[in-house]
């Protein structure tokens, strides 16, 4: 009787304990808390920059372009032609064609396969390489994103920028400040650059 009871019974009673002790840490540890940590940076006013303030770490950035753009589709945007293809933007200079990033307005039928949902002030965002849609009826409208939003990536060919001698990322026109969110790297959306 008491070999029974080393072989079978004291393995299932040592197993039962560690099981339940086991998921008890488990139910602890899955409690996260959000938290984002900032440095002291100057706020940006109402997330407007003037173009004239910022100072681009790389004074000259490299334009991208291709003889043809194959599959395109025709975006007319303030009656001018733009052509999207392979979720890239171009516009036609001198018989080629320069990669761009889309302007406010730009509306495309289906979103590239790549994009990100973004949830923020309760609505739905999304983001593809760094530039911002919203859902306009059947269409996907480009858009400038909120003060605040939270990114995870940046697209490959962000740059960097100095305002008031502090360093931010710059893409499209966005400024992105580096964060700690739930304990992970991320970039907020702390404003937008004014063109002059």
């Amino acid at each position: 009787m008491i070999s029974i009871i080393r072989i079978y019974i004291l393995p299932i009673a040592f197993f039962m304990v560690s099981t339940v002790q086991l998921s008890a840490q488990i139910k602890r540890s899955t409690k996260a808390k959000t938290t984002v940590s900032k440095t002291n940076k100057k706020t940006i006013s109402k997330g407007r920059v003037s173009s004239s303030k910022i100072i681009y770490k790389t004074p000259k950035k490299k334009v991208v372009s291709v003889r043809n753009v194959p599959n395109r589709t025709v975006v007319r945007h303030n009656g001018q032609n733009y052509y999207y293809s392979n979720n890239k933007y171009y516009t036609q200079s001198r018989g080629r064609y320069i990669v761009i990033a889309p302007k406010v307005g730009f509306r495309i039928n289906v979103l590239p396969t790549n994009y990100k949902r973004v949830r923020f002030n309760n609505h739905d965002y999304y983001n593809v390489s760094g530039i911002f849609y919203t859902q306009v009826g059947d269409e996907y409208e480009v858009i400038e994103p909120e003060i605040g939003t939270i990114v995870y990536e940046l697209p490959d060919d962000y740059e960097k920028v100095v305002l008031d001698g502090e360093t931010y990322y710059e893409y499209a026109n966005v400024l992105y400040e580096k964060i700690q969110y739930d304990g992970t790297r991320a970039y907020e959306v702390v404003g937008i650059i004014d063109m002059n």
